[in-house]
């Protein structure tokens, strides 16, 4: 069965279904198949016929109820055109009407305000009355509450008739009510005085248990707060609504002012927690550190207030946490009183770094968490307060540093004798060195008074950095000193002498800082250097620095530290040195290699000798590890002084037929004696392989043509730092020199490195 396009039911044909004989045979199934059909046919028929009736039927209600609306509005407008017309006649009397209201108003006001006027005086002695008897009893003041409802009424009395009559603008007749009114103003001040002692004075009556007068007072503030909230409103109603609030009279009555009780309350805490504060601060200046135990009163407050005032108390008022804000108020701004001075003292510092902790801590007891509390107590400078207590301490120590290098600085300038001394092993000492380690250790035991572990690291981390500048303020000293004497004057060698004792002094004073005696560990008087002892007391403060610190940072600037005095004694005896070719050598080195002399003379020799003389002069008076810096100093300069002198002395010039190569022998022979008699270690380690250099120097001028190349690569691979232009140099001593030479080296320079490492002695041999 199919369905047609406008909803139908399309039923085939018979002749569709019965086209053969055969198909007889199906005519019973096709009869129930059309009955079933059928079937469904009418009840869908049935449940259309059903819906359309519902609806017919809900059509004629609305329509019938509808039908009685419109004769129920026909009627109300009716009633209304009735009622306009009976208002037409009544409207003429309504002016009279009104008059007559508000001539009985006024009477009734006129009455009540004559009765009050007439008791007024008699109401303000009964609340002076009330009051004095309260002064018998001020541990109670049982008449507290009524005195303050009498009052309440005689002031709310007082402020309708001055308003009233300010309506009036007639001044003669204000001034006379303010002259009737005058007793209630000794009254408002007595009872004024009542409250303001309970105010001061509340946290003792909770302390006592005297809830009864707490009460009261809490009664009498939260009126007086209900009042104060009502006439706010009514100003700022009349501020925004002046025309419609003049309309309604009944708004005016009551009070007209805000009296402020609560916050004159307010005041009073504040008053008196500002009391307790000045009352400690000339204990807190004698003995900063006892400051929680000064304000152990602050806390005791707190706790009455969370245990006793709560209960007592509007629970709107939030009376802990009101308690809470004006107290930790107060506390924030004693604290930051001391904070902001320039004068607190560095004790002072420290006792309010110190509290902020246990501040909290007991805050934190009494349920109120740092959260709460706001700002925080110190305005998070404790930091500021930490590092300004660090400086002081380190800008003390800076400007004690500075005074010694400026009283170091004029004695090394005018070569002092008086401040260098023997020590007890008979070596040059200058006399401040002690008096400065001494002065850092003073420091940090200070810096550990402050019982923090940020403040002692970057004291100790100060103090590294200090002795570090005054390493580099000591290294350039001695180098502008000892420049002068390029070019000495008679005047700069009288002090030649006293000079060179003081860079011993001075070298002797570096290697006392680090000397860490090998005997230390078998035997327990030996003592460490000053810098091991300052560090291992820094390590060992009753505050010491953290764990990691002393890993990291501390152990780094030490050894920095240490480095840097054995850099600075070195530089010491290489000045040393220096000073002696400089005055005694600059006449023999200039005629170093000159075939006229260079040949005929033992300038080595020379030289040998008088740097025995020295050593034998010094050798007591020099701490024995600088025995081999100056050996090594003196061959290296020695030697950079010989070589240099080739290329620098005018007229040098090697021929063929010169026995030079053996004039070299004999002027290293006698140096290697010297040095190997030193020191036979020093020699071997490091002295040996660096004049190794004069061996390739004489193969320079003394190989053919051909093999200055590949004697210039072995050079250049044993002393990586040689420079080629001095290489060149020499080689235009050869007699028989040429450019040929000169591009076959610098062919061999482009393709020959030498393995990058430590500076050699040959990088520090130039041409000029």
């Amino acid at each position: 069965m199919a369905v047609t396009a406008d909803g139908g039911v399309a039923i085939p044909r018979i002749s569709d279904l019965l086209r053969t004989p055969d198909d007889l045979e199906k005519l019973t199934n096709l009869k129930a198949d059309v009955a079933r059909k059928k079937a469904d046919v009418d009840a869908r028929l049935r449940e259309g016929l059903s819906q359309h009736l519902e609806t017919t039927q809900n059509g004629m209600s609305t329509l019938a109820e509808g039908q009685k609306l419109v004769g129920q509005i026909k009627d109300e407008m009716k009633s209304i055109h009735d009622l306009c017309e009976q208002a037409q006649a009544i409207r003429k009397d309504f002016p009279q009407i009104d008059y007559l209201a508000r001539v009985h108003r006024n009477f009734e006001a006129t009455r009540a305000m004559q009765a009050g006027l007439d008791s007024f005086e008699r109401d303000c002695n009964e609340v002076l009355d009330l009051l004095e008897a309260d002064e018998q009893d001020e541990q109670n003041q049982p008449n507290l509450l009524q005195a303050h409802m009498k009052i309440t009424r005689l002031r709310d009395f007082r402020d309708e008739a001055l308003d009233q009559i300010s309506k009036a603008n007639d001044e003669s007749l204000r001034n006379t009510l303010e002259e009737w009114f005058a007793p209630l103003d000794r009254a408002i001040e007595t009872f004024d005085g009542h409250v303001g002692v309970i105010c001061m004075d509340v946290l003792n009556l909770v302390q006592q248990g005297n809830d009864g007068l707490v009460v009261r007072l809490a009664l009498v503030l939260h009126a007086e707060e209900k009042n104060d909230e009502r006439v706010q409103a009514l100003l700022d109603a009349q501020k925004d609504h002046q025309d419609l609030v003049s309309k309604f009279t009944s708004f005016t009555i009551g009070p007209k002012s805000i009296r402020g009780y609560k916050e004159k309350f307010l005041k009073a805490v504040e008053l008196v927690v500002q009391q307790k504060f000045q009352d400690i601060q000339e204990a807190f200046s004698e003995d900063p550190e006892k400051l929680v135990k000064l304000t152990k009163w602050y806390f005791n407050d707190l706790n009455a207030v969370k245990l006793g005032m709560q209960k007592l108390f509007p629970k709107k008022w939030k009376i802990l946490k009101t308690y809470t804000t004006i107290y930790h108020r107060t506390m924030h701004d004693f604290l930051l009183s001391y904070a902001d001075s320039q004068d607190i003292s560095p004790p002072q510092m420290l006792g309010i770094i110190h509290y902020i902790d246990p501040y909290y801590e007991r805050m934190s007891k009494l349920g109120i968490s740092k959260d709460d509390l706001t700002p925080h107590v110190l305005d998070n400078r404790e930091g500021d307060m930490v590092r300004e207590y660090r400086n002081l301490i380190t800008q003390a120590l800076t400007q004690w540093i500075d005074r010694m290098q400026v009283t170091d600085r004029k004695n090394f300038i005018s070569k002092s004798t008086d401040a260098i001394e023997q020590d007890a092993q008979g070596h040059f000492r200058t006399k401040t060195l002690g008096d400065m380690w001494r002065m850092l250790h003073e420091q940090t035991e200070l810096a550990s008074s402050s019982q923090r572990e940020d403040v002692v690291e970057g004291v100790m981390s100060s103090m590294c950095s200090v002795l570090k500048s005054r390493q580099q303020q000591w290294e350039r000293l001695i180098a502008d000193e000892v420049d002068k004497y390029r070019n000495p004057t008679p005047e700069l060698m009288e002090h030649l002498q006293p000079l060179q004792e003081y860079l011993l002094a001075i070298a002797n004073d570096q290697i006392a800082c680090v000397d860490d005696s090998p005997d230390m560990v078998n035997d327990i008087t030996a003592q460490a250097g000053y810098l091991t002892r300052f560090r291992d007391h820094f390590f060992n403060l009753a505050t010491p620095p953290s764990a990691r610190y002393q890993s990291t940072n501390a152990t780094t600037e030490v050894e920095a530290l240490r480095d840097g005095y054995v850099d600075l004694a070195t530089h010491t005896m290489a000045a040393f040195v220096r000073l002696i070719f400089m005055v005694d050598f600059k006449t023999v080195t200039s005629d170093l290699f000159l075939p006229s002399k260079w040949y005929q003379e033992r300038a080595m020799e020379q030289i040998i000798s008088t740097f025995d003389d020295y050593i034998s002069d010094y050798h007591a008076v020099i701490h024995p590890s600088l025995q081999d810096i100056l050996i090594t100093e003196i061959a290296d300069n020695l030697l950079i002084a010989y070589l240099t002198s080739i290329t620098r002395n005018r007229g040098v010039k090697f021929r063929r037929q010169d026995p030079f190569p053996a004039r070299f022998r004999d002027d290293v022979l006698p140096a290697f004696e010297f040095f190997q008699k030193q020191n036979q270690d020093v020699f071997n380690e490091h002295i040996k392989p660096s004049w190794k250099a004069v061996s390739y120097t004489v193969q320079l001028l003394e190989s053919d043509k051909a093999a200055v190349p590949s004697v210039y690569e072995s050079f250049k691979r044993d002393f990586w730092d040689l420079q080629l232009s001095w290489v060149e140099a020499v080689i235009k001593t050869r007699d028989e020199w040429d450019r040929n030479m000169i591009n076959a080296v610098k062919r061999a320079a482009a393709g020959t490195y030498g393995d990058r490492g430590l500076e050699t002695i040959m990088g520090k041999v130039t041409a000029k």
